[in-house]
């Protein structure tokens, strides 16, 4: 039998993430793909054209995941988690991928693309374990000298309209006597 032949007959004729019955074929999982069907997928052609134009996917399309993301086929519970990966700031990608359970080599093979690894960013978290946003409000819970400006942010002020740092998770950002200064998350504390 033809892998297509295999693939035909594992999908019941339908495509293996949203169930079309039409334009159906054959999509090698990358970057590895040996050709066979443990590594690809029966996908129509919706499917496969959002996944390879990210810059064109149909959020609402990927609902379909819901579904799909349970299959017992690894290759295609490896698309799902990279669909869903892709798709995680929507914020229902996210409580599906929360929810979406793989063993470590399938889930080790779908980070095999590099899918997500450019949305991994860090979280701020306050003293208490409080996560940030930028826009919040924190209170300082110790006083801080603030080198280069020569004076003390004193514990108990609000800095208000915080900004986080990208690229470090201990860092934000915030006015503090009229002056931009950087502040160290574990010495603040998030005001409600």
């Amino acid at each position: 039998m033809s892998t297509e032949q295999d693939l035909l007959s594992r999908s019941d004729s339908k495509c293996e993430l949203c169930s079309s019955t039409e334009n159906l074929g054959v999509y090698e999982i990358p970057p590895d793909s040996d050709g066979s069907a443990d590594q690809s997928i029966f996908i129509c052609s919706t499917c496969q054209h959002q996944i390879d134009n990210p810059d064109q996917v149909n959020v609402n399309h990927w609902r379909c995941l819901n579904d799909s993301m349970w299959n017992q086929i690894p290759a295609v519970q490896v698309m799902a988690w990279r669909m869903l990966t892709r798709l995680s700031a929507e914020g229902w990608p996210q409580d599906l991928l929360d929810m979406l359970y793989l063993e470590d080599n399938i889930l080790n093979w779908a980070k095999a693309s590099g899918e997500g690894s450019e949305n991994i960013t860090a979280k701020h978290v306050d003293s208490n374990g409080n996560i940030l946003q930028a826009g919040d409000t924190v209170t300082l819970t110790k006083d801080l000298n603030v080198k280069g400006a020569n004076f003390t942010a004193k514990r108990g002020t609000a800095v208000r309209g915080i900004s986080l740092v990208a690229d470090n998770a201990e860092h934000i950002e915030g006015k503090v006597n009229g002056q931009q200064i950087v502040i160290l998350t574990k010495f603040v504390k998030k005001s409600s």
